[in-house]
């Protein structure tokens, strides 16, 4: 028998780390867990760090999934979801924001709003490619973007502007590499909005250059004095667009995980051959309950909405009473003040706000370009503490002023 000495020979790797890919050495952990993690089971904590609604799934809601299981639906569904599901999803966005789909090929049901964005960006991604990424944003479309072997851009947008995107700034950020848009509008974590005049010049750029979009539009229901303008709905951007959204946020379902994808028929099935042998479906009782909430949850729906734009009001004044200026969010639930007079970074402020006064919110830098010197705090809690962590903000800026 004879013994390839190279073969045996193979250096032993020194650590279990060098066993890690090197795209996922390369990510850094979540921004807004760590500080979330912090303070996880500390009660004298006020947080306003996590993007969750602090009500619960409406009660119908929760009784159609329990009918469910008492029924046995504990089976797999189809893999891009239930009929029934898919047909509302399309009915939904026809009738809410004017953008019509075929349920048959052209809607997938997902594991929450998070696959179906994993799903399109390895779907369209070849390596190299580089993805086009308005800032500050949601923190998770840049490292899925380096995970599929793409080159995640950023595109800075500005409080002078309302954070929205603008044509020239996106322009300005195009090379012959460019191939996918990502927007998130009303926009985690800066709470900017676009309306139809501010897609119209968006949508002619990405036709100019040929680009495919990724709409993610999961805070689509939570906008404050306007209505939602879908980029789907602009012309020509209907089959250059997957819309993702989800009912984590509208209907406070974050813990069923279950969102859905909306594209060109070609796109949806690229997309579904991945999600058949990654998860397979999402859960069939998830399913049973979102068809609920569309079939039956827009008023509590519009209850919850009305609760955002109260808080809402408070925030923004609030922060402008202790000196610290804020963008007046038009959508989502964050607010995004400015803490760049305080000479302090946003990480360093966020840190001594936790340690000095018991508020745990985001800095502003882990979304990306425009957020350093901002702090994300989520308005989704009551409005007693909502008062309370204005008022220890306010004493934290005192010091940081020598008041």
């Amino acid at each position: 028998m004879i013994i390839d000495e190279k073969r045996q020979s193979k250096p032993r790797r020194a650590s279990m780390e060098d066993y890690l890919s090197p795209q996922v050495r390369a990510i850094k952990p979540s921004g807004i867990r760590r500080f979330f993690d912090l303070a996880a089971g500390r009660k004298d904590i006020i947080t306003l760090g996590v993007g969750e609604p602090d009500f619960v799934t409406p009660w119908h809601v929760r009784e159609a999934c329990v009918y469910a299981l008492e029924m046995g639906k504990t089976q797999y569904t189809s893999n891009a979801g239930t009929p029934e599901l898919r047909e509302e999803i399309a009915h939904y966005l026809q009738r809410q924001y004017e953008v019509a789909y075929d349920p048959g090929n052209e809607v997938l049901v997902t594991v929450g709003g998070s696959e179906a964005i994993d799903l399109a960006l390895r779907t369209l991604i070849a390596p190299g490619d580089e993805i086009l990424v308005p800032e500050p944003c949601y923190i998770s479309y840049s490292p899925i973007t380096a995970l599929s072997g793409g080159v995640p851009v950023g595109v800075e947008t500005f409080a002078k502007d309302q954070f929205k995107l603008t044509a020239e700034s996106l322009r300005a950020a195009i090379t012959p590499k460019s191939k996918v848009l990502i927007l998130c509008y009303p926009s985690n974590p800066t709470g900017g909005i676009m309306t139809r005049e501010d897609w119209l010049p968006i949508a002619k750029v990405v036709e100019e250059h040929d680009l495919i979009v990724i709409s993610d539009e999961i805070y689509a229901e939570l906008t404050y004095g306007t209505k939602h303008v879908s980029f789907a709905a602009m012309p020509g951007m209907r089959d250059r667009t997957i819309l993702v959204s989800g009912f984590s946020k509208a209907f406070a379902m974050t813990g069923w995980r279950i969102g859905y994808a909306c594209g060109h028929p070609e796109l949806i099935a690229a997309m579904l051959k991945i999600h058949q042998y990654t998860v397979m479906c999402a859960s069939n009782m998830a399913q049973v309950a979102a068809l609920e909430a569309l079939r039956g949850g827009m008023e509590e729906k519009d209850r919850m909405v009305e609760s955002y734009n109260q808080r809402r009001r408070i925030v923004v004044k609030g922060f402008r009473e202790i000196g610290l200026d804020c963008h007046e969010p038009q959508g989502a639930f964050y607010a995004f003040p400015s803490i760049a007079g305080l000479g302090m970074t946003s990480e360093e402020f966020a840190t001594g706000l936790l340690q000095d006064q018991k508020v745990a919110a985001v800095p502003g830098d882990v979304f990306g370009l425009g957020g350093e010197g901002h702090l994300r705090c989520s308005y989704a809690t009551s409005v007693s503490l909502i008062t309370e962590a204005i008022e220890r903000i306010g004493t934290y800026v005192r010091k940081l002023k020598g008041e």
